[in-house]
């Protein structure tokens, strides 16, 4: 029955099938041995619609003893197979969205030194040796699901360092995180709220970036004041915000909450204990 009807694919045939074959082979052989002890050995054996009725319902009631357990272990077996295929399928895609990361970061801080370079190359000089820094961080971190709060920030200072040396007093920004103890999120998350908001906001001595970093109820908020500026189709990688929202729906339930309010985005992080 199991060539014709699996139980995976179609249950309820299976078990239909299965039961009818069982009740079917019964009245066939009850019948056989029925009329083989009468006419051979004379033997009488009582009633034979009653024998061939007692016969099928026995015979259907342990079928279908047998049959729930087939059902079962097929069933487990198909239980275990899928969850093992989700968490591969899990485990693909959040390793395919760290990858984004590396190349992201890479490629925007390059984009910021070939601008650099002509403006001032004292300061593109400087901007060379702390981002040496910066990418061992990106390379460290790279196969990690999480990293301390404290690491993170740290590397957001050495990261906001490279943006001051390029926007001067036009990036005004503001750390007040505290008590970071036991608190996790994922690499280069924060840093790429960071990179959003310049990428995507003016920035010059008649409109300074404002931009904090601080605790409220269990997350970490990245404010800044809206002035956007126009950027060409194509030019933004479009990773950002739905790369970080992706990776927390795999280590968390606490979503990534953006509000949009009073001139101000601000991105709160779910921290990670």
């Amino acid at each position: 029955m199991d060539k014709y009807y699996s139980w995976l694919q179609h249950p309820g045939k299976r078990l239909i099938a299965g039961v009818l074959a069982h009740a079917v082979f019964t009245a066939i052989a009850i019948t056989g041995i029925f009329y083989f002890f009468k006419f051979v050995w004379d033997i009488h054996l009582g009633s034979f619609q009653w024998t061939l009725l007692i016969s099928i319902i026995v015979t259907m009631a342990i079928s279908l003893v047998l049959h729930s357990i087939s059902f079962l272990k097929s069933w487990r077996t198909l239980a275990v197979e899928s969850e093992r295929m989700k968490k591969e399928v899990i485990s693909s895609k959040y390793e395919s969205l760290k990858n984004q990361v590396n190349p992201h970061f890479l490629f925007n801080s390059l984009n910021a030194l070939s601008n650099l370079v002509y403006e001032d190359q004292d300061q593109a000089v400087k901007f060379i040796k702390k981002l040496s820094d910066v990418y061992r961080y990106v390379l460290e971190s790279r196969d990690k699901d999480l990293v301390e709060l404290s690491t993170e920030l740290k590397f957001a200072e050495s990261y906001l360092f490279l943006q001051k040396i390029r926007y001067g007093e036009s990036l005004i920004t503001s750390i007040d995180v505290r008590n970071t103890d036991h608190y996790n999120i994922p690499p280069l998350a924060l840093q790429m709220l960071l990179e959003n908001a310049i990428k995507h906001n003016v920035i010059s001595a008649d409109e300074p970036l404002h931009m904090s970093l601080y605790l409220e109820d269990g997350y970490l908020m990245v404010v800044n004041n809206l002035q956007k500026k126009n950027i060409i189709k194509g030019e933004s990688s479009e990773i950002g915000l739905s790369n970080i929202k992706e990776r927390y729906s795999f280590l968390t339930d606490r979503p990534v909450t953006i509000s949009n309010k009073n001139q101000n985005f601000a991105v709160g992080l779910p921290l990670l204990k």
